[in-house]
C-alpha cells in the first residue's frame, strides 16, 4: 500500500515536485551536469509549456491537489514539473555514465 500524501492538501503536488526536484539536483551535482541540464531545459521549456498550456486549456487533464497559483496560464507546479523531469532524467543519465562508463569512452 502506498502512503497517502494527499494529507498535504493543496501542497501535495508542490511537495512531490520539491522532493523529486531535490533528487534531480543531487544527481546533477554528483554528475557535474548542471550545464547539460540547463541547455536541455532551455530548449525543452517553451515546447513543454505550450504543450502543457494547451492540454490544460482543452481539458485533457486537471490537477486537484495544487496550490491554485497560476503563472502564465498554467499552475506553478506544472512549471516546476517542466524543470524537474528533464533535470531528473539528465542527472540520472549522467550519473550512470560517471559510475559505469561504457568501454571505449
Amino acid at each position: 500500500m502506498l502512503p497517502d500524501i494527499t494529507v498535504l492538501g493543496e501542497f501535495t503536488y508542490l511537495a512531490t515536485e520539491v522532493a523529486f526536484g531535490s533528487v534531480a539536483l543531487a544527481l546533477l551535482f554528483y554528475a557535474d551536469a548542471f550545464r547539460q541540464a540547463g541547455r536541455t531545459i532551455t530548449i525543452l521549456y517553451p515546447i513543454a509549456y505550450l504543450w502543457d498550456w494547451y492540454t490544460l486549456e482543452v481539458g485533457v487533464f486537471e490537477i486537484p491537489m495544487r496550490t491554485g497559483i497560476d503563472l502564465l496560464g498554467i499552475p506553478l507546479e506544472e512549471h516546476l514539473f517542466i524543470l524537474v523531469v528533464p533535470a531528473f532524467v539528465i542527472g540520472l543519465h549522467e550519473t550512470l555514465r560517471k559510475r559505469w562508463p561504457m568501454d571505449g569512452q
